[in-house]
């Protein structure tokens, strides 16, 4: 068999694909109307590509009208035949993976209410190829009957078997018979129970008190004798977590992630035997470590391939020689380049380089155990995702692209930034310009997103719901400020927000809009903030502030009152002790008397995380303090995206367009 991990072929690939750099008289041609509100709102053409463990056949998501969705499946010996199409009308089709090399596990949406609560329920399935049977997870056959089923395990050794978490416990399943036997019950003391490389249960964590601090402990089976054992704790006041990221085939070895005693995390060794984290394995000088890339292969399984990390985007840094040798070669017959910028460490202020992909990057998926076949993925700000099927001959072929009616030449330019905050904090931000050969060098009009969460961050790749590029396509630069309370950077900006919400975590996001009127980016009088769920909340923020620097805030599904938004948390006893001490500021539903500019609000009325009454008391509160606002309710649309159906993200945009245009200060923006 010839080895799949060449590299000397790739190169070539650039030529034959197309890739080439482009010439100047590209530059001259006329430059087309920038993507419609209803290019980002199909659904992608293709998404969710899976290749079975045999190499023998690839299944995606595809949707041939941009509304609804089916699976497609291909043999990876004919792919130019046609391939075996499965429906699932009238459910959506959310995602599907292999679960055994000639079955597959399909996930489906749909709208259910219940009394007054309007809200999606999901459902995991199993399907063969020829898709006449689909059968729950849990529950059988009848389409009417709902059972909440996990996949928690796809058993690779098991030719028959899955393990599936359901509502009391988790289940080995046959996937062909829909056989389930409880193979572990659940528990009101444990929970986030992790599965090795054998299929066992081998590591939960609990949940207690020691002096009045809350607690979670990690608990572990003893490999000599089968009994459970506390090995470590962290307390949520601390802020400390310490989680299994993975197991080894040395029963005694497991890795942990934490960033106990450090500003970045990191993944350790730990030995169970011992009762000790031994060495440090994995770290990145800059960014948080995530988890461990472990071979699912029968023959290896288990077999350490690399680490994940979060740089400007999830990257992956490969141990394993033939993959690092791979994504290199994958780059360069893609025709990725790299960029290099300025750098300041966020905790110690040290100033560094980093190199970030410079418009779209590779990467590499899925592949087959025999590794005859791999999945490449190519995507970037400017670049919705192309999907590549990459061959042990060295042939690298395209499958399919996410957005084919896409014409990508007047998107804009992103790009990793940092600025100084007015305490001396350096915020990273995701900076996205306008094409300068249509729009000129600026000033620009200028909308700040920031992201939700806010225990979260946004990533430097292609921007789903349009939220930037639609807006950086028209002429407007974009700004997605990381400011303090953002995860993913770092304890000290994390932590940094801890109490300042509608306060510092908000003068974060003004001193970007300051850096960007310095740089000569923003033009000072056409500045508008847009944020969705936490961002909402933000945009909620600004208005009420005095001397504010927006002409106008645009809010979805944003929090209007800080106590509500501790009552969600509170669902979560973990979520109570961890993140609820921290929401502690700003109200805008107290202050909408205060509010001095016009203001936007978007809420979808299926929502269950931010329910759609805080949009509705904030433009209650705004109409009875007689000040100019708008409000669009939207029908059938949940929180995450995930929750929202075809149209929707078009009906966003053309709506806050509009507003922007027409309402947004003296003018428009």
């Amino acid at each position: 068999m010839k080895p799949l991990f060449r590299t000397v072929f790739l190169a070539a690939f650039a030529v034959l694909l197309g890739l080439a750099p482009a010439t100047s008289s590209v530059a001259r041609r006329q430059v087309p109307a920038p993507p419609s509100a209803e290019d980002f709102g199909r659904s992608p053409a293709i998404r969710s590509v899976s290749i079975a463990a045999d190499g023998k056949h690839l299944a995606a998501v595809v949707s041939p009208d941009g509304i609804t969705s089916n699976v497609s499946i291909w043999r990876t010996d004919a792919m130019g035949a046609a391939p075996k199409t499965l429906g699932a009308s009238p459910s959506q089709i959310q995602n599907v993976s292999f679960i055994k090399n000639d079955m597959l596990a399909i996930t489906l949406r749909q709208t259910i209410t219940v009394g007054t609560t309007k809200t999606h329920l999901f459902r995991l399935m199993f399907v063969d190829f020829d898709g006449k049977t689909w059968r729950s997870a849990l529950g059988g056959t009848d389409p009417n009957e709902y059972v909440p089923a996990n996949m928690v395990d796809t058993l690779p050794q098991d030719p028959r078997n899955v393990l599936v978490a359901g509502r009391d416990g988790i289940y080995k399943v046959d996937v062909y018979t829909g056989r389930a036997t409880k193979a572990f019950p659940d528990s009101d003391k444990f929970f986030d129970e992790l599965i090795d490389l054998t299929g066992a249960v081998r590591a939960r964590q609990s949940f207690d008190f020691e002096n009045g601090n809350v607690y979670i402990a990690q608990w572990i089976r003893n490999p000599a004798t089968n009994a459970w054992e506390e090995h470590f704790r962290w307390f949520a006041k601390d802020r400390e977590p310490k989680e299994v990221v993975g197991f080894t085939n040395d029963p005694n070895i497991i890795y942990v992630r934490t960033n106990a005693g450090r500003d970045k995390a990191a993944i350790y060794e730990y030995d169970i035997a011992a009762r000790k984290f031994t060495e440090v394995v994995f770290e990145h000088k800059l960014f948080d470590a995530i988890g461990v890339v472990q071979s699912e292969a029968a023959a290896d399984r288990g077999r350490l391939l690399g680490f994940t990390y979060q740089g400007e985007k999830t990257r992956v840094y490969w141990t394993d020689p033939k993959l690092k040798a791979l994504d290199k070669g994958l780059r360069q017959a893609l025709g990725v380049t790299t960029a290099p910028l300025q750098w300041v460490d966020i905790a110690t202020g040290e100033a560094t380089r980093y190199s970030t992909a410079d418009g779209a990057d590779a990467s590499l998926g899925a592949w087959s155990d025999d590794m005859k076949y791999a999945i490449v993925t190519k995507t970037g700000p400017r670049q919705p995702t192309e999907y590549y099927l990459l061959t042990d001959a060295g042939q690298l072929s395209l499958l399919g692209k996410s957005r084919p009616w896409f014409n990508t030449a007047t998107l804009g330019d992103m790009r990793l930034v940092q600025y100084p905050a007015r305490d001396g904090l350096m915020i990273p931000a995701l900076l996205t310009t306008p094409r300068k050969e249509i729009y000129g060098a600026g000033p620009y009009p200028t909308i700040i997103i920031p992201h939700g969460g806010p225990w979260a961050r946004d990533e430097m790749t292609w921007d789903g719901p349009g939220w930037v590029q639609y807006f950086a396509a028209r002429g407007y630069a974009v700004m997605q400020p990381q400011y303090r309370g953002s995860e993913g950077w770092g304890q000290r900006l994390w932590r940094a927000g801890d109490g300042e919400w509608g306060q510092k975590m908000q003068d974060d996001k003004d001193d970007g809009v300051k850096w960007l009127i310095a740089q000569g980016i923003a033009a000072p009088d056409r500045v508008a903030m847009h944020g969705y769920s936490y961002g909402g909340y933000a945009a909620m923020a600004a208005s009420v502030r005095p001397n504010g620097l927006y002409q106008c805030a645009v809010a979805g599904a944003g929090v209007a009152e800080l106590d509500r938004f501790r009552e969600l948390i509170n669902q979560s006893r973990i979520g109570r002790e961890f993140q609820r001490p921290t929401i502690l500021g700003l109200s805008p539903l107290d202050h909408a008397a205060d509010v001095s500019i016009p203001v936007f609000l978007y809420h979808g009325d299926r929502d269950v995380t931010v329910p759609i009454g805080e949009s509705e008391r904030f433009a209650s509160a705004l109409k009875a303090a007689g000040k100019p606002y708008k409000y669009l309710p939207i029908k059938d649309m949940g929180h995450q995206s995930n929750r929202w159906e075809a149209g929707q993200i078009a009906q966003v945009l053309t709506a806050v367009e509009g507003f922007l245009r027409t309402d947004c200060g003296p003018g428009g923006l």
